[in-house]
């Protein structure tokens, strides 16, 4: 039988088993996840992992907007009423504090956590980690929502009068500003997977946008009322959106059609995606979350929360079990066990960076930018090559110029002084340049009735398919006589095969006819 496993090796083997396995909350017999509470699993994990759910009271400036950055490290707060906050959440360091005295509308890291933009009442704003006002950017006027596109240094605005903007950061130019002409633009979120926009209306229709196109790539019909909230999964796959008609429906991109459809009595008003594809929807002041959405129908929520107002914006944290909730009372950090992805990758977003990682970061980042003509709706066709309007580009160069400027004219060798220039030496100076003619096929070359013994001989002795044209039809000449005089020869002997001759066979005298 088979030699027995070591028990070393056995709890080695389920001790990584479990760490690649997803860790979900569980109940007891006959118990709904969705009645645990925050505080009954804050007490149940470790002190680690207790401390990620807190309360923030900050009832003067709600309600808030939130962001978290790329890393996960650190938390953006944006209240109504002028309050933004930058903290690094975890050790509840407060980077930054300020009041800018006016209405804000939405908050959002940029690259890096040195940098954000605030939209704010009248104009964009962009402010450095410390709270010092870099930039007041006039274009961009009356803005409501705001996405950031990382691998391309796109912030991607969506503003009151109608407009969706691209700011590029890198260079603080305006790529492209597009008008929908479809009204207020409130709801919007971005594809990771190919950094299209996608824009809610108040008309029950979902649009996608690109920066190198002025009208809508699609359109979607998605409720009988208006869109409330969208977000889409990080792989790209599924998008799922709330409505007026109080209705939640998930689509599959692939095909732009739903496959499922949820009615919930309230509706809901925020939406949002975790790493792992846990929905969490909040319906006022309440929060609940839900798994597997786009895979089986759900009937119940896998975990829900009271917070003490109406809920204005909702984000999952990066590589974290965390959901951060912005209501009117101010902020709430969520323990949402299997929401986040463990494995990070450490050269695009390291939570645990130092200083001098991220300039170099920054560095790659920029050399490694992607332009935002590459933007489209399916990014696997810039891999493949466009044969037809390469060819039909080529068929009007051809017929404006009258020629063919990629045809190259067959080698002609310059004869030499009367002696000096035999037919050898010929073949061999187009023998020289052979490989820069276009080669022609055996099917093309063999035309004239040669037989197959001699095409074989050609190609093993001649290297047919690198002569030219005109070595090529020498060397069948030349071949067609040798069979010829061979023919000619057998005839003579009368059908008879002569026998071994030696050198002196030809003094001998022949026989008389």
């Amino acid at each position: 039988g088979s030699a027995p496993v070591p028990e070393e090796k056995r709890l080695k083997f389920r001790r990584k088993m479990k760490i690649d396995q997803v860790i979900f909350l569980e109940g007891d017999e006959d118990e709904d996840t969705c009645t645990i509470s925050q505080e009954d699993i804050a007490d149940a994990v470790d002190i680690t992992a207790g401390a990620k759910y807190f309360n923030l009271n900050l009832s003067q400036f709600g309600p808030y907007r939130l962001d978290y950055s790329k890393t996960g490290r650190q938390l953006l707060l944006g209240g109504r009423r002028g309050h933004v906050a930058c903290l690094d959440w975890q050790t509840k360091q407060l980077l930054c504090e300020i009041n800018v005295m006016e209405t804000v509308n939405d908050v959002k890291w940029l690259h890096s956590e040195a940098m954000y933009a605030v939209a704010q009442k009248k104009w964009l704003y962009i402010y450095d980690s410390s709270g010092i006002e870099l930039h007041c950017i006039r274009k961009f006027n009356d803005v409501l929502r705001m996405q950031f596109l990382p691998y391309h240094f796109l912030l991607a605005t969506a503003s009151a009068t109608g407009f969706l903007q691209y700011l590029d950061v890198s260079v603080g130019k305006e790529v492209a500003a597009v008008g929908t002409k479809a009204g207020r633009l409130d709801v919007m979120c971005q594809n990771p997977q190919n950094a299209i926009i996608h824009l809610g209306h108040s008309n029950g229709t979902v649009t996608l946008w690109s920066p190198n196109q002025k009208e809508a790539i699609v359109k979607m019909l998605c409720h009988h009322g208006g869109v409330r909230s969208v977000a889409v999964d990080k792989t790209g796959t599924y998008m799922v959106t709330s409505g007026m008609d109080k209705k939640l429906k998930v689509f599959d991109l692939r095909s732009f059609k739903p496959f499922q459809s949820y009615f919930l009595p309230a509706g809901a008003s925020s939406l949002a995606l975790s790493h792992r594809g846990l929905l969490s929807a909040a319906t006022g002041d309440i929060v609940q979350v839900y798994r597997d959405v786009w895979n089986t129908p759900v009937k119940k929520p896998y975990m829900a929360h009271k917070v003490h107002g109406a809920v204005w914006g909702l984000h999952f944290c990066p590589y974290e079990d965390v959901l951060g909730v912005g209501h009117g009372e101010g902020f709430t950090s969520m323990l949402v066990p299997g929401a986040g992805e463990p494995n990070f990758d450490g050269l695009d977003s390291n939570p645990y960076r130092s200083a001098k990682q991220r300039q170099e970061w920054e560095v790659k980042a920029l050399l490694e930018k992607i332009q935002p003509d590459l933007i489209s709706l399916d990014p696997g066709k810039l891999s493949q090559v466009d044969y037809a309007t390469f060819k039909q580009k080529h068929q009007d160069k051809v017929k404006v110029l009258g020629y063919d400027p990629l045809a190259r004219d067959k080698f002609k060798p310059r004869m030499r002084k009367k002696g000096r220039s035999s037919t050898g030496g010929v073949i061999r100076r187009k023998n020289q340049v052979a490989h820069e003619d276009k080669r022609v096929s055996s099917s093309q070359c063999c035309s004239d009735a040669v037989h197959p013994s001699v095409h074989s001989q050609l190609l093993a002795e001649y290297s047919y398919l690198f002569m030219s044209a005109s070595t090529q039809e020498i060397i069948i000449t030349t071949l067609k006589e040798k069979a010829e005089s061979a023919k000619e020869r057998k005839k003579n002997n009368n059908g008879q095969t002569s026998a071994v001759r030696s050198a002196l066979d030809r003094f001998k005298k022949r026989a008389a006819p």
